[in-house]
């Protein structure tokens, strides 16, 4: 291992890292397995995305890597000879920790794959209660615990994965009260009438409010573990910013859905080809499991068979391959699981087979990476319908796979990718009869609806890849433990938005920047003529016009020579109602709306000035109209409101609310997010990804549309509280909002900030 200190770390291998120390990785097995056979003993590196984006990291900025090596072993003497040889140049080690043949069993075998696993998918006819098992993975979790603490210090960041080590984090800050402690949980999280059925489950829960932060695959869970926390423990909640305090201490709670090596599966299927995979396999419809029963394997071959009754001239037309990869096989449960797959692609395939053809093709084993990839590449359809899952790499593995846009994917609405990836087929995988006229439906699905769907899936998964899933994670976990210390290096919200976006706007030669007007560059108020621009909001702004890598654009639910007024500076691009109507240097947009629904819009104002009560007024501003209630009384403004919108319904408008507002648009798809990627296409060409980074700061409801438009291209901020919002970052006022365009405005981020 090395010469070693006190503190247990190599001297010639410490690296410390700019912004901190090394980064401290903890999980259960670390990312290799050692084997001894005939005397011997050899590595086999671990495969997959996680292990692969880690590496780069770790190597960075130095690090360790904490867990077991996968053999067991009674000591840690036996656990050391299980290492790979330490080179000298080495900037990432290896800790083991030992396990013995019955703690394997009981922490492992037992409570992290009896207990938690099931009980985390709700599988609770399945969770097994044993309190012998739940006192040995905490003796483990408290050896993980002893490793990390003599792994690490104070300024490095220690990063814990998934369900076997939830209590690792209260034993560690026991240990080490200022260590940087975050925590990501690869799988689902459930409700808290789930949750509080285990007898542990405050323990569990204060072993993650030791951390700075908690990840979670998707929002659901992570609002899930925040009642489990108000509830089991009493803590306190701020849900507007995602934070726990439990004994003096905060604790984020955020979703950060992982990623895939993109560039891996789409190299890997580029060099396939169509004609050389068409050779290799003719599949249909593939789905791609490991042999776990929260996969809904059993309810998908109920679906084929639907499918193949309802739609009998797919039969001899069309496969079914469902790839099962063995796991747990030692497991009763899991023999149980595949017997019962075994008899009813036997059933299945019996009924409907012929001697040229059979409906299901039925793979019970290990795959290379490249026959993987090349069943992606073939599959019409892919069918991922998980019962319950965190993410589910598949379906993303399947989509980068999918160089010729072709492919349709149907998703189960239960597996948290379903929350990035709203361009699939969504189904529910209990509802047989749903899945099998989803199948139909991808089956015959128009070419031009399939690559749209499939165009918008790639480009998603591509920018949300494991790499940046690493970066994002790490940036707010050290924030998180800024906020947490209180140390002299914590920041304000918005000197931790600025180190954040430093980085990602470095990469690209041009920065388009997007800033709603009321609420963000001006304080909201009363009457908007009042609404006018400080001195020094309007100077960074000229001095970002200016600036030549920077292009500036204001974006309003005002009328847009409304907006051109109340700004003033020449050389900017406007967009204004919402998006209807668009002027710039280069750019000039009327949306037909504006005349097509004209008369309406009139219409409606007319019969809105007829509302008799004190301080609402009508605001027309072409496409749109705005009803202001803030003025009206209290107890007046909720009825008022509702009146407002029966006439605007009347009149087959849209409508929208805001802050004491309610608006009338045109019944047609195009808000703030549509005119922003339209504005980026003009300015700067389709594939204005590859030359320009987008970051759009806006404060109301109006303007979530353009934060949902840029998730995964660009980056946006919320103005005030974070409530339920799409946007990656918050700062809390309009101030921020000048100080942050005074850093952007100066180009300071070109530079590598210390």
């Amino acid at each position: 291992m090395g010469a070693r200190k006190q503190d247990g770390r190599s001297i010639d291998q410490r690296v410390i890292h700019r912004n901190g120390g090394q980064l401290v990785v903890v999980s259960n097995r670390l990312p290799f397995t050692s084997e001894r056979t005939k005397g011997r003993i050899r590595f086999k590196r671990s495969p997959g995305g996680l292990v692969a984006a880690l590496d780069p990291a770790m190597a960075r900025r130095g690090g360790v890597w904490v867990g077991w090596p996968g053999a067991e072993t009674e000591d840690a003497a036996s656990a050391a000879e299980m290492m790979p040889p330490a080179r000298r140049s080495d900037k990432v080690r290896y800790r083991p920790v030992p396990l013995s043949r019955r703690e394997v069993a009981s922490y492992y075998g037992a409570f992290s794959n009896r207990t938690l696993w099931p009980l985390l998918h709700y599988f609770l006819a399945r969770t097994e209660i044993d309190s012998s098992s739940w006192e040995v993975y905490e003796r483990v979790n408290e050896r993980f615990a002893e490793a990390t603490a003599e792994e690490s210090t104070d300024d490095d960041l220690v990063w814990v994965h998934d369900y076997q080590l939830m209590r690792l984090p209260r034993y560690l800050r026991r240990m080490a009260p200022k260590r940087r402690v975050a925590f990501f949980l690869h799988i689902p999280f459930p409700s808290y009438d789930v949750f509080r059925i285990l007898p542990w489950a405050r323990h569990l829960m204060r072993g993650l409010l030791s951390c700075d932060l908690v990840g979670c695959q998707s929002q659901e869970h992570a609002d899930h573990m925040t009642s489990c926390a108000e509830q089991l423990l009493g803590a306190t909640v701020d849900r507007s910013r995602g934070v726990v305090y439990f004994e003096g201490k905060p604790t984020a709670i955020q979703a950060h859905p992982i990623g895939i090596d993109y560039s891996l599966f789409e190299g890997m299927a580029q060099k396939i080809g169509i004609p050389q995979v068409e050779a290799e396999a003719q599949v249909e419809v593939l789905s791609v499991d490991r042999m776990d029963y929260t996969k809904g394997i059993l309810e998908r071959l109920r679906a084929i068979e639907v499918f193949f009754e309802r739609y009998p001239t797919y039969r001899r037309r069309t496969v079914f391959t469902q790839l099962c990869v063995p796991t747990r096989t030692s497991v009763q449960e899991y023999q149980d699981l595949k017997r019962q797959v075994d008899e009813m692609v036997g059933r299945v395939n019996g009924r409907f087979s012929d001697p040229t053809w059979s409906p299901i093709r039925y793979l019970f084993r290990s795959v290379n990476q490249r026959e993987l990839v090349s069943m992606y590449r073939t599959a019409r359809v892919g069918l991922i319908t998980p019962l319950r899952d965190g993410m589910n790499l598949v379906a993303k593995e399947y989509v980068a796979a999918q160089t010729e846009q072709q492919g349709v994917l149907i998703l189960s609405e239960l597996a948290g990718a379903a929350e990035e990836m709203k361009e699939a087929v969504l189904v529910n995988p209990y509802d047989v009869d749903h899945v099998a006229d989803a199948i139909h439906r991808a089956l015959v699905m128009p070419e031009a609806e399939r690559r749209s769907r499939m165009v918008a899936l790639r480009h998603r998964v591509m920018t949300r890849n494991v790499q940046s899933w690493v970066q994002r994670f790490v940036e707010s976990a050290e924030a998180a433990a800024d906020a947490a210390t209180g140390s002299r290096h914590a920041k304000s919200r918005t000197d931790i938005v600025r180190r954040r976006l430093q980085p990602w706007l470095a990469k690209r030669q041009t920065v388009v920047l997007f800033f709603d007007y009321d609420g963000t560059l001006t304080p909201i108020v009363a009457r908007p003529e009042n609404a006018v621009l400080s001195s020094t909001a309007k100077r960074l702004l000229r001095r970002a016009s200016r600036t030549p890598n920077l292009d500036v654009v204001i974006v309003s639910g005002r009328a847009l020579a409304d907006v051109k007024e109340m700004v003033g500076i020449p050389g900017l691009t406007y967009v204004g109602n919402h998006g209807f109507e668009i002027e710039g240097p280069g750019i000039e947009f009327r949306h037909d709306a504006l005349r097509e629904y004209q008369a309406e819009v009139e219409a409606a104002s007319k019969e809105l000035r007829t509302i008799d009560v004190e301080g609402l007024w009508v605001e027309r501003k072409g496409a749109t109209v705005t009803v202001h209630v803030r003025e009206v009384a209290e107890k007046e403004r909720n009825s008022s409101e509702r009146r407002a919108a029966a006439i605007l319904r009347r009149h087959k408008l849209r409508v929208t609310t805001g802050k004491r507002i309610v608006e009338g648009r045109p019944p047609i798809d195009w808000n703030k997010g549509y005119a922003v990627l339209h504005v980026l296409a003009q300015r700067h060409g389709v594939d204005w990804i590859s030359r320009a980074r987008a970051l759009y700061v806006g404060d109301d409801v109006t303007d979530e549309d353009a934060f949902r438009s840029l998730r995964g291209m660009g980056r946006s901020i919320r103005v005030g509280p974070a409530t339920q919002t799409e946007a990656d970052f918050s700062v809390p006022d309009p101030e921020a909002v000048v100080e942050l365009l005074r850093w952007l405005a100066s180009g300071a981020f070109e530079a590598d900030e210390v």
